[in-house]
């Protein structure tokens, strides 16, 4: 069997998060750090990004907007020449809610350029290393795909292709120890999740709604498992169906 980072804990192990601004890519970089792995947490807001640098845990806060080509590849050459990288997390990404007659193109391109193009771009350019240390990659998905409103139509179609890059991704790399996880997100108290509420014309029942902590936390029980198994989806959702 090939040696996985699994076999290892995580205080060995080195993470790159992505939308650790806010939310939960931010929760996620900070239960990884507390859980003592090395993070490169990623993200677009400089001032938010920050307020990391006191979080306890070995965490490197990096700026970086990952649909900019030049700012991704900066980022792959100064991780491929400092620590190593054996866990990936996708947490960044873009929302449009609008139904197709009313959604101009270039909200189809902002939403392909941020769910799709970036983390694949971003994970070809980190697969040498994953593969290295035999690693993880999860990517923070949405339960959308279930069921797609007529609304978030271009949303969903990035989801699903995300989807099946992860799939595709996992039969390419599996061999070499790398595995691949799908999070499957129901509504979670963000930001983001405050606005879609908002759009939509509710009340905004945060207590309710799933935690970014326990996405933190499902990502951690995915990285930590065995190196004899892998888990390759998870749907995870709010138990009290209030929405």
């Amino acid at each position: 069997m090939t040696k996985r980072a699994v076999d290892r804990p995580l205080a060995t192990r080195h993470a790159v998060v992505t939308g650790a601004s806010s939310g939960i890519g931010r929760a996620i970089a900070l239960r990884l750090a507390a859980e003592g792995a090395g993070v490169t947490a990623v993200g677009r807001d400089p001032q938010r990004l920050a307020s990391l640098t006191g979080a306890p845990g070995r965490i490197i806060p990096v700026q970086a907007d990952l649909t900019d080509d030049v700012a991704r590849s900066a980022l792959v050459s100064r991780l491929s020449s400092g620590a190593r990288v054996d866990l990936l997390v996708h947490s960044a990404g873009a929302y449009r809610r609008a139904g197709h007659t009313e959604t101009a193109v270039d909200d189809l391109d902002v939403l392909y350029a941020t769910n799709v193009r970036a983390p694949y771009a971003l994970t070809m350019g980190l697969l040498p290393m994953l593969r290295a240390g035999g690693g993880d990659v999860v990517v923070i998905n949405s339960t959308i795909l279930a069921r797609t409103d007529g609304d978030v139509g271009l949303y969903a179609a990035t989801q699903h292709a995300m989807r099946s890059i992860a799939d595709s991704l996992r039969v390419a790399v599996n061999a070499d120890g790398v595995r691949v996880c799908t999070l499957h997100l129901g509504r979670t108290a963000t930001p983001l999740q405050a606005e879609i509420f908002r759009q939509e014309g509710r009340p905004y029942p945060a207590e309710s709604l799933l935690q970014p902590e326990d996405v933190a936390d499902a990502v951690v029980d995915v990285v930590t498992l065995s190196a004899r198994a892998e888990a390759t989806e998870i749907h995870l959702r709010p138990a009290e169906k209030c929405y």
